[in-house]
């Protein structure tokens, strides 16, 4: 056991309110501060992607006991459901069983404050936290950012406050530290696929829809009430963008044409096309992530990513996993805690982000393109053979908790192996035969 500390969590999102339920679980006094009001008594805003939670992220949950309670609001989803503009195709995720799972994000939040209220973390909420004085863990809390403050010194303050965070803020003004954004020329809007009449999805519910149209796709992820969250992704100006729809038939006419099966499920297309914000997607690094044993960054305060890969949360939720393994190890020594998670997790942080911005153009392009949907095929037949020699990328970034880093170099490689294998002469005819078999066998070897 740690010697108990005060600690303040800032940011009551989905990390922020499970790293209480470990700080708490671990012995600490834990205040979570949140600039906005209590999400459990307000109507969640329409901007929101649904979440896609796989291993990383029931391995934390896991590991303070609440998966369960996660469990009940989680649709497990085994496949992606593909509409091309002509058919629709489904391909499976991993193996027989292997599923991640939709969570409705507001659902979610929701849930995992009151998990963490009955694990005795204490909130406060609408409470506007302008700076943080690192030296001493002192939180400076007001109206506005030039009037009056109060005040609170804590042992250490943790800085979950998200992808803009002021705790972050305040460690940029630091020498030293290194800081990037970059925003996409891509953004988002929510719409929303009502239940059938009796209750039930108008979709399968057990996939993963996704209309891929190259520069711009909807996805689609169902609800426990019956209904979807849909998301659409366009860049914000151009041809077919967000900026070429400025009326309702103009968005009407825009669907029917580039998404028509979709056109009867959402019957208040341009209600929710103009009533929703349009967001934005941003890639966020950093370092260091934390200040003496005062202060620590986790989950999108130090690497926020953009959605493809419904990694966000999971990666946040990692985080988690990796400075709970440092506390069990070195106890009280939170300098070492500190500096051992984060050389621990940058590296995974900046290839997650890799990989998430490439999946926007796998999504979005690829899921269309007859090669890809080969090269998938090729790769789930050979790893059903051979278990042990070829686990596909999404299955290592998903059903499995190795790093991120592993991930993205052995991805790298396979790429190459099936670079070379889709260039094999009649390779769409002979794709299950023995001599693909062989060739990548050999491949294999020569690394």
């Amino acid at each position: 056991m740690q010697t108990s500390k005060k600690i303040a969590v800032v940011g009551s999102g989905l990390v922020g309110s499970l790293l209480a339920i470990y700080l708490k679980k671990s012995g600490h006094t834990v205040h979570v501060y949140d600039r906005s009001p209590d999400i459990r008594k307000i109507q969640f805003s329409g901007r929101s992607i649904n979440l896609a939670m796989s291993n990383r992220g029931w391995k934390a949950l896991d590991g303070v006991g609440v998966g369960d309670a996660v469990r009940e609001i989680a649709i497990p989803m085994d496949k992606r459901a593909i509409h091309l503009v002509d058919s629709l195709k489904f391909q499976n995720y991993g193996q027989e069983g292997e599923s991640i799972y939709s969570i409705s994000r507001g659902t979610l939040n929701r849930k995992m404050i009151d998990l963490a209220e009955s694990a005795g973390a204490e909130f406060f909420f609408e409470q506007k936290i302008w700076d943080v004085t690192l030296a001493s863990a002192t939180l400076h809390i007001g109206e506005t950012e030039r009037g009056e403050w109060e005040d609170r010194k804590y042992d250490m303050v943790f800085g979950a406050d998200g992808a803009f965070s002021r705790i972050r803020h305040r460690m940029q003004r630091q020498s030293m530290f290194n800081y990037s954004q970059e925003f996409l020329n891509i953004g988002y809007k929510e719409l929303h696929i009502p239940a059938n009449a009796d209750g039930s999805h108008k979709l399968d519910k057990n996939s993963f829809h996704i209309w891929p149209r190259g520069e711009y796709m909807l996805i689609a992820l169902s609800n426990l009430d019956g209904s979807f969250t849909c998301t659409l992704f366009m860049p914000f100006e151009g041809e077919n963008s967000f900026a070429s729809l400025t009326d309702r038939k103009e968005v009407e006419a825009f669907f029917e044409k580039n998404f028509s099966d979709s056109v009867d499920v959402i019957p208040n297309l341009a209600e929710d096309f103009f009533r929703n914000p349009t967001s934005t997607l941003v890639t966020m690094k950093c370092f260091p992530w934390t200040y003496t044993d005062k202060i620590a960054l986790i989950g999108d305060a130090c690497h926020a990513i953009v959605p493809f890969y419904g990694q966000g949360m999971n990666a946040g939720f990692e985080d988690i996993t990796v400075l709970y393994e440092m506390m069990l190890v070195y106890g009280d020594d939170w300098e070492k805690v500190f500096s051992e998670y984060e050389k621990s997790r940058k590296p995974n942080a900046d290839a997650i982000a890799e990989l998430s911005y490439r999946n926007f153009l796998e999504m979005s392009t690829k899921t269309a393109d007859d090669k890809f949907l080969l090269q998938k095929k090729i790769e789930k037949w050979f790893s059903d053979k051979h278990p042990d020699k070829w686990v596909p990328l999404y299955s290592r970034v998903t059903f499995s908790d190795r790093p991120y880093v592993e991930a993205l170099a052995i991805g790298d490689f396979q790429n190459a192996i099936m670079e070379e294998v889709l260039r094999m002469e009649n390779i769409e005819n002979i794709w299950n035969f023995p001599e693909v078999e062989n060739k990548i066998l050999e491949l294999l070897q020569s690394q």
